[in-house]
């Protein structure tokens, strides 16, 4: 149990020594008590569910638009942007940091009016929502094997 323990602890730090993270997800752990022990896990899982939508919704929107013409006025140009803020507000309140990096890169490019860069930017997105979502996936699976840390408790 003590080297799942370490193999817990080790994931989780790395998820913050590869920015994956930052000290908002701290605080989100903090949040989580004896009557409800998947609080994170639910928030979580919430975050990739509502995301994976936005993210499909917004790449749909992109491959709609004219290739050369963004227009700031365009139904489509203003899904973006929502989607976006949507984005924005819900992976930095889970201090999912490269996500929230990589949501400010997309949204430069489009306030530019540099649609194909929005577009590489949001293909970068993508494979930061997969990669943090694959890790935490796996995380979780960890921490079901070893149960509760305790209230407000990261396991060491």
């Amino acid at each position: 149990m003590e080297g799942l323990k370490q193999q817990i602890s080790t994931m989780r730090q790395s998820f913050f020594d590869e920015e994956l993270l930052n000290e908002f997800y701290i605080q989100l752990e903090q949040l989580e008590d004896t009557d409800n022990p998947n609080f994170v896990e639910n928030v979580i899982d919430l975050f990739f569910r509502d995301s994976t939508k936005i993210l499909y919704t917004m790449e749909e929107n992109m491959n709609k638009t004219p290739p050369d013409y963004i227009d700031l006025d365009s139904e489509y140009y203003i899904n973006l942007v929502k989607d976006l803020h949507q984005l924005k507000g819900s992976s930095a309140s889970i201090g999912a940091n490269k996500i929230t990096i990589a949501v400010n890169q997309t949204w430069e490019f489009l306030n530019e009016g540099n649609l194909e860069g929005a577009k590489s930017s949001l293909q970068q997105l993508k494979m930061e929502h997969s990669t943090l979502k694959a890790k935490f996936k796996t995380y979780f699976k960890l921490l079901k094997q070893v149960g509760p840390a305790g209230p407000g408790t990261a396991y060491p």
